[in-house]
């Protein structure tokens, strides 16, 4: 039987967002005692071996569906770099790599979240796994940061920026050299997506960097007064 088709603000994406946010507030309820302590040990090591093995079960799945390719193993698309972050994040705790993560998944993951590109409902694979993966990310990234108790250190929105102009650099190589289409520089996705608010191409690329600079200044500010 086919899942249904996917419902923008639906029930099973609202309870997909719902469950995220639950999530990220019980595991970092759970830390946020202790910091330091066992059980924020083991729920930080058990979430990067949870992204780990589910990175391996989806490539094993779409290998034995003969659907596996060369570029499956290339992170140039936002979210799948930001899979691999996450589980070194929470591994390490390396205050550089949390706030690329922390930035990146609350203003990029995130918003992904809110306007999936995915054609298929719950209890399709394509969108268990997109919601499981998006929203391990955003709550690895409140985890450390609410949990843990890390923090964005003064001027982390302008250095993560310019890494992340960096990164679209080398995925708008990648695009032109081999006809690609990764952080979707050359066309808007399928689906419903923010960039639908932004114009036509080129001009959503534009719009895309001021929407990132502007939340990335906005995720900033409730430490901004603490420093």
């Amino acid at each position: 039987m086919e899942a249904p088709k996917f419902v923008l603000f639906g029930l099973d994406h609202l309870a997909a967002l719902a469950l995220t946010g639950l999530a990220a507030v019980a595991l970092s309820a759970v830390a946020r005692r202790d910091p330091e302590g066992r059980a924020a040990t083991g729920v930080r090591l058990a979430l990067a071996g949870i992204l780990i093995a589910a990175i391996g079960i989806g490539l094993w799945r779409d290998a034995l569906r003969g659907r596996l390719s060369p570029w499956d193993f290339v992170p140039l698309n936002l979210c799948d770099f930001a899979i691999l972050l996450a589980a070194f994040s929470l591994a390490t705790r390396r205050q550089s790599a949390y706030e690329l993560l922390y930035f990146w998944a609350l203003a990029g993951t995130f918003i992904a979240m809110v306007t999936p590109d995915v054609t298929r409902g719950f209890p399709s694979w394509q969108f268990i796994s997109f919601f499981a993966f998006h929203g391990a990310v955003v709550v690895a990234a409140l985890f450390l940061t609410l949990g843990l108790k890390m923090r964005p250190r003064a001027g982390s929105p302008w250095r993560v920026f310019v890494w992340t102009n960096l990164y679209a650099a080398i995925a708008a190589a990648v695009n032109f050299a081999f006809e690609r289409n990764f952080l979707y520089l050359r066309e808007k996705p399928d689906g419903p997506s923010v960039l639908d608010w932004l114009g036509p191409w080129p001009w959503y690329l534009v719009g895309a960097e001021v929407l990132a600079l502007a939340l990335f200044l906005l995720l900033d500010l409730p430490f901004r007064a603490k420093r």
